[in-house]
């Protein structure tokens, strides 16, 4: 399992440091850290198997390696795999949620009443956050596979990068109105990160689509040259006449 860290999160720690929001960020990223054990928890009890693991600005992330059969494998309209997949990301908020429940539960043990509005805080930001419908967030991810089980796989992709766009442009509006009035600098740098993230998961997509295009056209170009191949009449031989032909002249 490969392991990876983003170096531009030590810029990061240094303007929280300046801002004096560090603890702040330092908690979120700890329930962050515990939001994608939940992913794992979950892939694992799945039959998936981890491939990496990537902490980012705003969180971790951990890529599964899927297995090819699942793909063939159905379920009424849908995908096993599609099914699975919109588990492992629920596990993520749910694991924020239970941990809110639990502080909730038991506020009065080991935490003065600044810590546990912290915690809370960064639970309920992580939670939020994550089920935007933004693609690769947890959100997205869901709401991709929906898709994908009722349409397909082309239109999934293609919607889902439409509805992120449009989601981020509004969340990036909001965020600007929010940011004069708070004057909080972590906003403007999630939203940043999330337009990091989705111009570089569009890359992705538009280059596996063009990949598909050029092979598609490929596949159209054989097909008519195939179709399009005259028959030689003076090559073809009726078998069948010829063979009653023989047995005449034995008799």
């Amino acid at each position: 399992m490969k392991f990876r860290i983003d170096l531009k999160i030590f810029i990061l720690v240094i303007l929280f440091l300046i801002t004096k929001q560090i603890k702040i960020y330092a908690m979120i990223m700890v329930f962050a850290i515990i939001h994608e054990f939940g992913h794992l928890l979950a892939g694992i009890l799945l039959g998936m198997k981890p491939e990496k693991i990537e902490i980012r600005l705003f969180g971790v992330s951990i890529d599964f390696n899927l297995k090819r059969k699942d793909y063939n494998v159905k379920i009424k309209k849908g995908n096993l795999l599609e099914i699975k997949k919109i588990f492992v990301a629920l596990a993520g908020p749910t694991t924020n949620a239970f941990i809110i429940i639990i502080l909730m539960a038991f506020h009065h043990f080991n935490f003065n009443e600044y810590d546990n509005m912290i915690i809370i805080f960064s639970n309920i930001t992580l939670i939020i956050f994550n089920i935007l419908p933004i693609y690769p967030l947890d959100g997205g991810r869901i709401l991709k596979s929906m898709i994908y089980i009722f349409k397909g796989k082309h239109i999934a992709e293609k919607y889902i990068y439409r509805i992120s766009y449009v989601t981020l442009i509004i969340i990036t509006i909001v965020s600007s109105i929010a940011i004069l009035y708070l004057k909080n600098i972590a906003i403007f740098l999630a939203i940043i990160f999330l337009w990091g993230l989705q111009i570089k998961e569009n890359r992705i997509y538009t280059n596996r689509k063009r990949l598909h295009d050029t092979i598609q056209e490929e596949i159209n170009k054989y097909d008519e040259q195939s179709t399009n191949i005259p028959i030689q009449n003076e090559h073809y031989i009726d078998y069948t006449q010829r063979d009653q032909e023989t047995v005449e002249l034995k008799e």
